[in-house]
């Protein structure tokens, strides 16, 4: 699955990934291979915990935002 966590200043991850686990703002949740579509909005202060092709993981702090998933692409737009 691919991964994109864009802010409107730059690109913070962008690659191959196995998991990635969001603070939605109805809890956490997390999104694996062949997910159902969805777009949600995030909490305002949390933690994205990605999961990458490689078998590392990699936390990124974020404020608030909307996450997309659609044909194993996944856009997380957020103010970092």
């Amino acid at each position: 699955m691919y991964l994109e966590i864009l802010t409107p200043d730059r690109k913070l991850f962008e690659g191959d990934v196995t998991s990635v686990k969001v603070p939605g703002s109805k809890g956490q949740f997390e999104v694996l291979k062949n997910h159902a579509p969805l777009i949600s909005s995030l909490e305002a202060m949390g933690q994205v915990r990605v999961i990458t092709a490689e078998n590392k993981t990699v936390y990124f702090d974020i404020k608030g935002g909307v996450i997309e998933v659609l044909k194993d692409k996944v856009i997380i737009l957020t103010e970092a």
